[in-house]
């Protein structure tokens, strides 16, 4: 969420920002709401000072005899609480609506952040490796809905027959495989400082208000009759851990990490990646989260960058990342890499990995705050980050494809290979 008093402030620069982003945002409903707001803050102060300054001349008049006048003062006090409940209640309706119109902007860009449309003006930072030629190896790639099934290690058919559409099964190796990705991220980012969480696979309705789900993308959500919602990814969890909490100075930055399962409705998505295990309703994830300073923000999305990277180049698959421009760029974040990885079957490289620094807009709507007694008094809100360390069905699959052999079979990765049993090639399996 944004500040109220920035907006207020740099109005034209927030509605410009809001114009790069395709939000939509109405300055003049702003600043109405706004003035509104503060009137009725003022005329409640008012009331409270006038109620508060009759109420002390009660005492003193009751003391001196004066029940008239006493009586009197006590009636204005009735009156005065009549007009003072009439202004609060107006006040709070106040703060609701200008609340709900600020839970639906977007945070600022920040100066980095290139100004563009949609993806195709996304520009590249750098790559890694060389995606594999197949031709001069005299065999024609296949993608991995093919591979996977001819293995018996993915089954579509059975992952609709216990669901729906866009859900899959793993077997044997697959299983395996899908495992050993989970364990080999985990183990990477935890030698690399992140503390490993294990958090639930639900959350409730101010989580995820909290870091910007709600209430303005509902409908990505699965939902229980309960009350609670699937979480679309572990940023969700561990970002709330610190939720209505002050962080102290020394302890941050803060590195945390946790695989999940995610759940997407992918609504809006229809026709997009819809073969394979690219874009489903339920896959894992290995999630980083930061919590920072202010100071210290962006370069922690530079190295939480390189620790999603860290992955890809264990695993020897090329990649490279892009920086969102304003028009792709998500709800909650002011700069955002993309990390994506070489898939032979879409000859294109794909997401698998989203960093974003989120600057203070989720730790204000979750009040996530951190005291720093050396540098300023009170409280401040820290920075929250968030990346992918790595989508782990989209890893699988650019396994899949960029170690497949003529014969059809997968050699597994070195890296996977204690994690797969000592198996140094997936083959055909048994039903």
């Amino acid at each position: 969420m944004l500040d109220i008093k920035y907006v207020r402030e740099h109005l034209d620069e927030v509605a410009e920002a809001m114009k790069n982003r395709h939000a939509s945002f109405d300055p003049e409903q702003f600043s109405a709401l706004d003035v509104q707001r503060r009137e009725l803050i003022a005329e409640e102060e008012a009331l409270q000072a006038e109620r508060n300054r009759i109420s002390k001349q009660i005492g003193a008049l009751m003391g001196q005899g004066k029940k008239d006048e006493a009586e009197a003062a006590k009636e204005q006090v009735r009156q005065i609480n009549e007009k003072l409940e009439a202004a609060s209640a107006a006040r709070t309706e106040a703060d609701d609506a200008l609340n709900t119109l600020l839970m639906s902007v977007p945070n600022l860009c920040d100066a980095s952040t290139p100004i563009g449309e949609d993806e195709d003006d996304n520009p590249e930072v750098r790559r890694w490796g060389t995606p594999r030629d197949f031709a001069v190896e005299g065999f024609e790639a296949q993608a991995h809905w093919d591979l996977g099934p001819a293995l018996n290690i993915i089954d579509f058919e059975r992952g609709v027959k216990l669901a729906e559409s866009r859900f899959y099964v793993l077997g044997g190796a697959g299983a395996r495989l899908e495992r050993a990705l989970i364990s080999f991220m985990l183990d990477q980012h935890t030698e690399r400082g992140y503390k490993e969480w294990w958090v639930p696979a639900m959350a409730n309705a101010a989580t995820l208000t909290g870091t910007g789900q709600l209430p303005k993308f509902e409908e990505d959500l699965f939902h229980t009759t309960e009350g609670l919602y699937l979480i679309p990814t572990a940023e969700v969890q561990l970002t709330n851990l610190h939720a209505g909490e002050v962080l102290d100075a020394d302890q941050l930055p803060l590195h945390y990490c946790a695989f999940t399962p995610c759940f997407r409705e992918e609504a809006g998505s229809a026709g997009r990646d819809t073969r394979g295990i690219i874009r489903v309703h339920q896959f894992s994830k290995v999630e980083m989260v930061k919590f920072a300073t202010p100071e210290t923000g962006f370069a922690e999305l530079e190295s939480m960058v390189e620790d999603a990277e860290n992955i890809l180049q264990k695993l020897e698959l090329p990649y490279r990342v892009i920086s969102l421009c304003t028009g792709d760029i998500g709800f909650s974040s002011a700069k955002t890499y993309d990390v994506e990885v070489w898939l032979p079957s879409y000859n294109a490289y794909k997401e698998i990995s989203s960093c974003s620094c989120c600057t203070d807009f989720q730790a204000r709507r979750a009040n996530i705050k951190y005291r720093d007694p050396a540098n300023f008094k009170g409280t401040r809100f820290a920075y929250t980050l968030n990346g992918s360390g790595l989508a782990v069905g989209r890893t699988m699959a650019a396994v899949i494809e960029n170690y497949q052999n003529p014969d059809g079979t997968i050699t597994v990765p070195e890296v996977l290979v204690p994690y797969m049993g000592g198996k140094t090639v997936i083959g055909p399996e048994e039903v």
